[in-house]
This record gives structure tokens, sequence and C-alpha cells, in this order.
């Protein structure tokens, strides 16, 4: 690939690289700075990509790695996750919370509970809800089926669910 074909790649797919990983980051430079790292490890590996999956699903198994490295690096872990869009997805099977406070209290069982699952959970979780993958994206991105893709998200979701049900009841 051609530094001018590369340039096209970045201007097409930084946009939604970009918003992967704002919804993972919550922090405007830290996504920036992030989704810069994704595609300068993107371009130094550009020749391992063979084209078996598509090109956005590489970007953001990339992104996530960028990400994970990111977040050992700075073991700032409740304060790098965004919540917002994970509780979001949570709250289809929850009761409304209509007071603040235990809509944050909620934010903060939601972000501990996440680093809690297993990593193969996880990554699931954060595919799933963050980047908006597809099941099928989500199989091929991790290597596992598309079925497994759905156990490991509805399992994620569930365990969530259980330990913030055990923080709220303490």
């Amino acid at each position: 690939m051609k530094n001018k074909d590369f340039e096209i790649l970045y201007k097409d797919y930084f946009p939604r690289i970009y918003a992967f990983l704002y919804k993972l980051t919550g922090n405007y430079t830290l996504a920036e700075d992030l989704t810069q790292e994704t595609f300068f490890q993107a371009f130094c590996s550009l020749y391992r990509f063979r084209g078996e999956s598509d090109i956005f699903t590489w970007l953001c198994a990339i992104a996530k790695h960028v990400y994970y490295r990111n977040l050992r690096k700075n073991k700032n872990f409740l304060e790098t996750v965004s919540m917002e869009t994970l509780l979001e997805s949570l709250q289809e099977t929850t009761a409304p919370v209509e007071e603040a406070v235990e809509q944050r209290f909620l934010a903060e069982s939601a972000k501990k509970a996440l680093l809690k699952l297993p990593k193969k959970y996880q990554d699931v979780m954060i595919l799933r809800v963050y980047a908006e993958m597809k099941y099928a994206e989500i199989g091929e991105t991790l290597h596992i089926s598309e079925n497994s893709a759905r156990v490991r998200y509805h399992r994620a979701k569930k365990t969530i669910l259980e330990m913030i049900t055990h923080d709220t009841e303490l």
C-alpha cells in the first residue's frame, strides 16, 4: 500500500476509530492520541493485514490493544473508562434510575464490574458496546464463532448486572 492509499484509509476510518476510542475513554484528547497511535501501529503492521476481515474490524482490534496498553501503562482504569454507553446497554433490563447519585453509583459499580470480568468477556463487551460491532464482526476480530461472541456478551452483561445488584444491596 502506498502512502497516498494509507492517507485515504486514514481519512475514511479516522472518525469511526476516534468515536470508538472516545466511547472507551470519555476523553477527547486521550481518544485522539490513542487514535493517532492506532493508525501508526496500523501503518507499521499493514504488511500483516491479510484481508481475512474487514479493514475496520482490523483497525478496531489494533485500537483495542492500544487502549489496553494505555490502561496498563497508566493504571488509572476507573478514570479512563467511560461507562455511559455501558450503562445505556445495561439499562434495558434494569429499572430506570431517577437520582443522579444513584446513577453515579451505578456507573462506578459498572466500571468496577467490567474490570473484574475475565478478559474474554471484557473484549466482547467493549467491542459490542463501544465499537457497536455485530456479533459476526466480534467473532472475526477475536477469532471465535459468532455464537460464542453472543454467549460471551450475554454472560458478561448478566455478570455485570449481578455485581451491580450485589453492590446496591450492601
